[in-house]
């Protein structure tokens, strides 16, 4: 019998089942998802509980290191759309993470590309 994937694992599967799904602000799925209305919906598939907003989610579970993130943290970032704190992802490995955005939806970015990678502000750890 093959080895039961982790948490993190099922968690990057579920989100990943929602690729393309189109992002309204304000819409928390599974019809369509604003960013953090993605993250919170994704995690509560797997009972974890995440508050609704890209701000609260800022101080949810642990944070931890930029350079100590894994498979299944929320990624937060800054000065997006707004000032100060307005974005989260899911992050997948690699540099790779998942998130909803207003141009292509629930899809895939990377941490090396100029725009993230100078945005991301922390990481919350909020898999037990």
């Amino acid at each position: 019998m093959p080895p039961r994937p982790d948490t993190a694992t099922l968690i990057l599967a579920t989100a990943e089942e929602h690729l393309g799904t189109p992002y309204v602000f304000g819409a928390d799925g599974p019809e369509s998802f604003d960013c953090s209305g993605f993250t919170r919906f994704v995690f509560a598939q797997h009972d974890i509980a995440i508050p609704r907003t890209s701000i609260s989610q800022a101080s949810a579970g642990v944070r931890v290191a930029i350079a100590g993130r894994r498979k299944g943290d929320i990624l937060v970032f800054v000065d997006t759309w707004r000032p100060g704190i307005s974005h989260v992802g899911i992050y997948m490995g690699e540099g790779q993470f998942i998130h909803a955005t207003t141009r292509e939806g629930v899809s895939y970015a990377n941490l090396s590309s100029t725009y993230w990678g100078t945005r991301l502000h922390s990481v919350r750890r909020v898999i037990p």
